[in-house]
């Protein structure tokens, strides 16, 4: 069992979330077509519900994915006792669903920038005519040209269209269960990925437990021959069936000082320490000796970050477009990119690496 803590959720819907807490969840309730793998550095794309990396055209405009057979959602009343297999047609639906005004996707707006054919003009015409999402009509961005084969087809090309299809809340959902539970779905999550909810009490507690409809999965990372740390890690646990842990109890504690007072308790076993308490938990960028003792280690994660700072252009003082006010705000803010360490976690179990915890 693994135990942490965590802000608190908004609900696991994966076309309806926006917020990291749930879209951390959702990315274990959910397989989406692709991963990373957990030890390449630089990162390798790897297939997950997919069989195989995806088919592109030289012009970067049409993408086919085949999935794995085999794949099925955790149980529910749903489906009547009969085991409910994975197919491309979920993933058009799925993917459908983004566009829809009644999900109010927050997820609509990055997958409107990819120009799916014909996803904005359905999405339009059920705003104009004011009558609900045709999910029925076909489109040419997306097609299931067979059980286990999706197509999608783009306006331009899009290099990077895959790491849209890897992203941790585009994995598929069944469209009988949406439709059984409708606005009540974020509260009902039913997914091919190898967790599944047996508990939640929002803002309070979550509990996943082990799905048993996971497709067969082992453990087979590839770092780099020269990483002596990922090497060791690889060939530690390599082939091991996943998910590893049975069960993943996640306390919903807002504030930063209760959760680590919390993990300093031995009630959790994994938190990212807050701002406010590296100096004492990692003095000297070392874990301090108290931790140590407990058998409690430490790492940095590097991580890149985008901060943006905007200005009111109407403001008499920082606004304005004249030359003599562009050292204040400028003509429309700021943006600036950089990668620096921030902060730290600490595991009460031995420390693998500077790797993603089992639960992010």
């Amino acid at each position: 069992m693994l135990r942490i803590v965590s802000p608190s959720e908004s609900g696991f819907d994966p076309a309806r979330a926006g917020d990291v807490p749930s879209i951390q969840v959702i990315a274990h309730l959910f397989e989406p077509l692709y991963g990373y793998d957990p030890l390449a550095r630089p990162v390798r794309m790897i297939p997950r519900a997919a069989a195989a990396l995806p088919e592109v055209s030289d012009d970067w405009k049409t993408w086919v994915v085949k999935l794995r057979p085999g794949s099925h959602f955790a149980d529910d009343p749903v489906f009547q006792g009969r085991p409910r297999e994975l197919t491309a047609d979920d993933f058009v639906y799925s993917l459908k669903r983004y566009a829809d005004p009644a999900t109010k996707s927050p997820g609509w707006s990055s997958l409107e920038q990819m120009g799916i054919l014909g996803l904005a003009e359905l999405r339009k015409a059920a705003v104009e005519q004011r009558k609900p999402f045709d999910y029925d009509r076909p489109i040419e961005g997306l097609q299931a040209l067979d059980r286990y084969t999706l197509r999608i087809r783009l306006a331009a090309g899009r290099p990077r269209f895959a790491e849209q299809l890897a992203g941790s809340a585009t994995g598929a959902v069944a469209r009988e269960v949406i439709e059984a539970w409708g606005d009540a779905s974020p509260e009902h999550p039913v997914g091919t990925g190898p967790f599944r909810l047996a508990f939640c009490r929002r803002a309070s507690r979550i509990v996943l437990e082990r799905n048993p409809r996971y497709r067969q999965a082992v453990y087979d990372a590839q770092p780099a021959a020269d990483d002596g740390d990922g090497q060791r890690i690889a060939n530690a646990l390599r082939g091991r069936r996943l998910p590893m842990v049975d069960r993943v109890e996640i306390s919903i504690i807002d504030e930063n000082q209760p959760g680590w007072l919390a993990f300093l308790k031995g009630d959790v076993d994994y938190v990212i320490v807050p701002d406010e308490f590296v100096p004492l938990a990692v003095p000297g960028g070392r874990a301090a000796p108290y931790l140590v003792k407990r058998g409690i280690q430490a790492h940095f994660l590097t991580l890149p970050t985008t901060a943006y700072t905007m200005f009111n252009m109407a403001h008499p003082v920082v606004g304005g477009y004249a030359p003599r006010r562009w050292r204040c705000g400028g003509p429309s803010g700021w943006a600036r990119t950089s990668s620096a360490r921030s902060g730290c976690c600490a595991t009460a179990e031995p420390c693998q690496r500077n790797r993603p915890s089992p639960c992010t």
